[in-house]
């Protein structure tokens, strides 16, 4: 499984990413996954045109490390690594959506992984400075996310509910 799937300007429609793996583009096209509890991350500079999507499953690696998008700490390290590699020498002003956390599972011990994961990627993108500007997270429903970099929107879709986009 890869990690990333950088895509060239003219050359990118759209990109659908498995568990853990991260999707990067520039100008256009769309990234797309379908979560439950786990999260898609999307973080993006609108004025340089580019943007990454990550599906986090977990909150921590604890050294794992590996496939870096599986993880909140590694993914979004990744992520920027990525994405300022993309930028071509400026420096990205990057701000995030991102949806999913949902409960999945009815019998559950201590905090739900949903909820671990969403905590995870907020406390890890607040020292960065990166502000989540969209969020729809929780829930009992999968989603699945689709994010334009041209427009830097994300549709969600919930089986019984109209899509929203932010």
């Amino acid at each position: 499984m890869t990690t990333s799937r950088p895509a060239d300007s003219g050359r990118f429609h759209a990109a659908a990413l498995g568990i853990g793996e991260i999707g990067i583009g520039r100008d256009q096209g769309q990234l797309r996954t379908f979560v439950g509890s786990c999260v898609g991350l999307a973080l993006y500079d609108r004025r340089l045109r580019i943007a990454g999507l990550a599906h986090i499953m977990l909150p921590a690696s604890q050294g794992a490390g590996t496939p870096a998008g599986k993880y909140a700490d590694t993914a979004i390290a990744e992520m920027l690594r990525l994405l300022t590699a993309l930028a071509g020498g400026e420096t990205p002003r990057l701000s995030a959506k991102m949806a999913g956390g949902a409960r999945m599972f009815a019998i559950q011990a201590g905090i739900p992984i949903g909820d671990q994961n969403v905590r995870a990627i907020e406390q890890a993108l607040r020292p960065l400075g990166i502000p989540v500007l969209a969020r729809e997270c929780g829930g009992s429903r999968g989603r699945r996310l689709s994010f334009d970099i041209a427009t830097t929107e994300l549709t969600i879709e919930s089986l019984g509910l109209p899509p929203t986009t932010v």
